[in-house]
Parts: structure tokens; C-alpha cells; sequence
């Protein structure tokens, strides 16, 4: 396998990621998106980044601007629309680097998965059609969401209430219409994206697609049953998406 640091623009800001190449050439793409306080490193990133390489997938994890190593202020460069122009300008600069094919799926957790969502149409107006992907935790309606997290942490200020009023009030419902050939994973004991908004998601998806509610599951799919469901699933998903285009 191997492994290509790159960097490219959004909005002027330079964003960074990391490309994950299997021995194979020309293999199908999956680019993540990380949650909203999260980064490239997030663990299911980290998973991916193994997984898919080693079954013949490239996979593509980056920072959203201000997050990570990436360009940009946390507070004031933040909102689904910002993140939704990250993504499609990730997937733009990675194909355009010709280490991969053109079939694109997506992988995105709580609000990378809002992320991909938002951004599934941008990418088919651009050419860039995805073929499938597996959605973690999404929040469809941004106004189910519980346990804001307004506290100051080790890398940003405190959020005032304010910052989500104006960032991160959506309601992406008729955007999922779009998505096809998509697995959604989340937790019926979410203690921060309540499950209904898996429920919602599945039933404006079209099919084929198929919903994977983990009983008792936390938010961040902290437990190890759950964790290893989600590696066995996911990767069977997105080898079905590329059937007939691996080569590993």
C-alpha cells in the first residue's frame, strides 16, 4: 500500500488530507468526511484508511478547514455549506491527481455525514457521480440534535448558542432523495443525533440501501461489538458498490 500527504484549496484555504493507495492500480475512491469536532484521524477514518486499501479501495481522509492541520478559524468557518464546498473540492483534487478511477463512493459520521449528504447532488452537477456510501450517526434535521457542545475544549473557545443558530440549522431531508446504494449505521441509544433521524434518512433514500440500528448504541459507536459490525458491514458494503472493479 501506499501513502500520498496532499494539500488543496477551498475558498482560498489550504486544506490537508491524506491518500491511502492499495497495490493495484486505477482502484475506485472513497473520500470521508469527519465529524463536526473531529478530524482526518478520527477512528472510523483511521479504520478505512486500512480496510479498503487492503481490499483494493483507495480512501481519502482530510481536515475540514479549521480542524486539524487545515486552514481556518473553528467558529467562523464552520456550516454545513462550508464543509459540503470542502468535500466536493477534496474529491475534485483527488481524482484530478489520476491515481485513481472515476468511481467515487462517499463515508462520512454525524456531521460528515451531513456533509455527504449535502453534498451528493454538487458532485453529480460536477461529473463526479457517486456510485454508493456508508453514512454514520447523520443528522438529516439539525434541530433533533442534543447535547450542543457549547464548552470550550483543548482546541477552540467556547460556542455560543448563536454559532449553531446561524452555522448549523438545516434540514437536508430532500437532498437524501438523491442517494442510492447507501448502508447507514447509528445507534438507538444516540445520546446526541437521535435514532429518528436514521429512520427519516432510510426512508427518503432510494434503494437499493439498507439501515443498521446498533441496540444501545452510543453516538461516537463506542462499543467494541459495534465497532467491529460496523468494519465487517461497511467493507462488504462498499466492495458490493465496486463489484466488478477491484483488482486486488
Amino acid at each position: 500500500m501506499k501513502t500520498v500527504e496532499t494539500e488543496f484549496t477551498a475558498d482560498n484555504l489550504t486544506l490537508r488530507g491524506t491518500l491511502h493507495l492499495p497495490d493495484a492500480p486505477a482502484p475506485p475512491l472513497v473520500v470521508g468526511s469527519h465529524g463536526l469536532e473531529g478530524s482526518q484521524n478520527s477512528a472510523k477514518q483511521m479504520v478505512l484508511s486500512r480496510l479498503l486499501p487492503e481490499n483494493g479501495m483507495a480512501f481519502f481522509r482530510f481536515d475540514h478547514r479549521g480542524c486539524g492541520k487545515s486552514q481556518g478559524d473553528f467558529v467562523a468557518d464552520t456550516s454545513l455549506e462550508k464543509r459540503t464546498r470542502d468535500y466536493t473540492a477534496a474529491v475534485s483534487h483527488v481524482l484530478g491527481l489520476s491515481l485513481t478511477s472515476g468511481r467515487l463512493a462517499l463515508f462520512g459520521s454525524s456531521m460528515g455525514g451531513a456533509t455527504c449528504i449535502n453534498a451528493w447532488q454538487a458532485l453529480a452537477d460536477k461529473g463526479f457521480s457517486p456510485m454508493g456510501g456508508v453514512l454514520c450517526a447523520a443528522p438529516v434535521i439539525s434541530r433533533s440534535i442534543k447535547n450542543i457542545p457549547l464548552d470550550a475544549n483543548g482546541d477552540r473557545p467556547a460556542l455560543p448558542l448563536e454559532f449553531f443558530k446561524k452555522n448549523l440549522l438545516f434540514n437536508i431531508l430532500d437532498k437524501a432523495r438523491a442517494l442510492h446504494h447507501v448502508m447507514i449505521f447509528h445507534g438507538d441509544a444516540d445520546e446526541v443525533v437521535p435514532v429518528n433521524n436514521a429512520h427519516d434518512l432510510f426512508n427518503a433514500m432510494q434503494a437499493p440501501k439498507e439501515k443498521v440500528i446498533h441496540k444501545n448504541g452510543a453516538h461516537q459507536m463506542t462499543a467494541e461489538a459495534d465497532q467491529k459490525d460496523f468494519e465487517i458491514r461497511a467493507l462488504d458494503w462498499f466492495k458490493s458498490i465496486f463489484k466488478g472493479s477491484l483488482k486486488n
